[in-house]
């Protein structure tokens, strides 16, 4: 009852405003979510099968995991290039109305593939193949090459990157910097997120996968995306003031000057990120606690699952059933984090957590499971759920700790903050090693595939032992050995790391220093203060200093 009560306090602990907006947050993002699994599942999917046909009818050797690796790295390259576009506008307009235009274009972008493959003969599954799908037959898939699939799925990358770089800005804007309102919203939102996700990935899996075929399964995403664009709209305007300037309509920096600046910064973000990261004992262990960690969690999903529902089980559409598993564990470790806050105030024991549970995937390469059989999927869901419940365990406890220290480290550089500095360097980190290594390691296991039979009867157990095994067992000795490194963390529960209490308020960081006659509109913060920053003088609204999106 212990764990009730604080979670109940907890909750109390935001004002009525904020409460309001998370809620009508967390409605838009569980539809997102849902449209979000449809698409992402159905077109991996697709493109698996699509590229198995085509060395079938053709006679070559398969390379469909080399395909569906470079497909899916340069998806997540594309969204860097997103969030460098939406940036310029984050500034000039709320950030709520931001993401519910992204969310839209998005949803445009989502409907690409079912524009083309209708275009091309792509009809709905047969009625008759929904009972007793024949084996290798995809004859009512659209006449496209393949690979058209690549820059369209890049396109969609650069949509999701807009939203997703919006949807890690808001909590922020909506509860200020306090680390336990931060820890808390983000448990919050990232429990509801996995309960649809988990949903959405099992029903797409199991219902709409089935009856509509992978070309039309995600018929439902523009959809669903138009209703959470209306919800978000909703969310009130946190606080936003529209950038002052001196200079006339006509002087004004054009939307793409703006967005090459920006496409500068990044690069110099990245630059600094790094400096702040590789010289500071505070801060390197989060290359690899934070985006090793993310880049084998993201392999699990897209990686390996697809690898085992096609080449172990014969249906690619499984492997979102083991992306359900994934996101129920997800599930289990947000809620974990939410429940023991105030027990787990850093982000180790979580970590450590997740580097023992990654151990788990040792049994895959030497697993014989019967082909056909959709129980078998649910095995590998079930061992999928632990892996990801230590990973996101330590995500959500992470993520709060990152924004809390850097929100308080002074930024050297008068154009990148230093948060926006270190996550860019990070998530940079994650996406060209997932790039590079999801291609390699693809081409990799089509090799094993094609040399021991590929259609007659090929496997890709031995590969997996490397691609699988050795290299989960490579990242848990890194992450481990990560969560030693910072001051203070050689408990099994360490209270405080880098000897920092990041319990307290902090305004968000500034981009430069300013002169204390410029700060006769910022209210005094005392150290006896139990008021957040983020209030007013009542209490219900938010009074950020300045927005992190305005730093981006």
């Amino acid at each position: 009852m212990g764990y009730v009560a604080d979670l109940k306090d907890g909750l109390r602990a935001f004002t009525p405003q904020e409460r309001r907006n998370i809620a009508i947050y967390i409605a838009g993002i569980m539809i997102y979510k849902f449209g979000l699994e449809a698409f992402n599942g159905s077109v991996v999917a697709l493109a698996t099968n699509r590229y198995d046909y085509e060395s079938i009818q053709s006679g070559r050797p398969s390379r469909t995991f080399e395909r569906v690796g470079l497909l899916t790295g340069l998806n997540q390259a594309c969204q860097c290039i997103g969030s460098i576009l939406i940036g310029p506008l984050v500034k000039r307009y709320p950030t709520k109305n931001v993401l519910a235009c992204a969310v839209l274009v998005f949803g445009l972008c989502s409907a690409l593939l079912l524009i083309i493959d209708a275009a091309t003969g792509g009809t709905f599954m047969p009625a008759a193949y929904r009972e007793n799908h024949p084996e290798n037959d995809w004859s009512y898939y659209g006449n496209y090459n393949t690979d058209a699939m690549i820059p369209v799925y890049c396109i969609s990358g650069i949509a999701y990157g807009m939203v997703e770089l919006i949807r890690r800005v808001i909590p922020r804007d909506i509860v200020g910097g306090h680390v336990q309102k931060l820890r808390k919203m983000d448990s919050i939102v990232h429990i509801f997120y996995e309960i649809t996700g988990t949903a959405g990935a099992f029903i797409t899996a199991l219902v709409i996968i089935p009856q509509l075929g992978n070309n039309k399964a995600f018929i439902v995403t523009p959809v669903c995306f138009t209703f959470c664009a209306t919800i978000w709209f909703f969310i009130s305007e946190l606080d936003f003031k529209r950038q002052k300037s001196s200079l006339h309509q006509h002087e004004k920096p054009a939307y793409w000057k703006a967005a090459f600046r920006g496409l500068f910064l990044f690069g110099e973000s990245i630059w600094v990120g790094a400096k702040i990261l590789f010289t500071s004992r505070k801060f390197i262990w989060l290359v690899p606690g934070y985006a090793v960690a993310l880049y084998a969690h993201r392999y699990l999903e897209n990686g390996i699952a697809p690898q085992v529902a096609r080449r172990y089980l014969g249906h690619s559409a499984w492997s979102q059933i083991m992306v359900g598993g994934s996101n129920l564990g997800e599930l289990l470790g947000a809620l974990a984090v939410l429940l023991l806050t105030n027990t787990i105030q850093t982000p180790m024991p979580w970590l450590r957590l997740d580097a023992i549970m990654l151990l788990i995937v040792w049994y895959i390469p030497f697993w014989r499971p019967p082909i056909d059989v959709v129980g078998q999927a649910w095995i590998v869901a079930a061992t999928f759920a632990p892996i990801s419940f230590g990973w996101a365990a330590g995500d959500v406890s992470l993520a709060a700790y990152i924004q809390a220290s850097l929100s308080r480290l002074e930024s050297k550089n008068k154009n990148v903050s230093a948060l926006g500095a270190v996550m860019a360097f990070l998530y940079s980190f994650y996406i060209v090693t997932y790039a590079i290594s999801g291609t390699l390691l693809g081409r990799y296991l089509d090799r094993v595939y094609n040399e021991s039979g590929g259609t007659d009867g090929g496997t890709i157990h031995e590969g997996l032992m490397f691609t699988a095994g050795m290299q989960m067992t490579i990242i848990s000795v890194l992450v481990f050995a990560a969560t030693f490194v910072p001051k203070g963390a050689l408990a099994f529960n360490p209270k405080m790391i880098s000897e920092e209490n990041l319990d307290e308020d902090e305004p968000v960081e500034l981009e430069g220093r300013r002169n204390p006659e410029d700060l006769s509109d910022v209210p005094v913060f005392k150290e006896n203060s139990k008021k957040s920053y983020c209030m007013s003088d009542d209490g219900s609204e938010p009074h950020i200093e300045k927005k992190a999106s305005e730093i981006i």
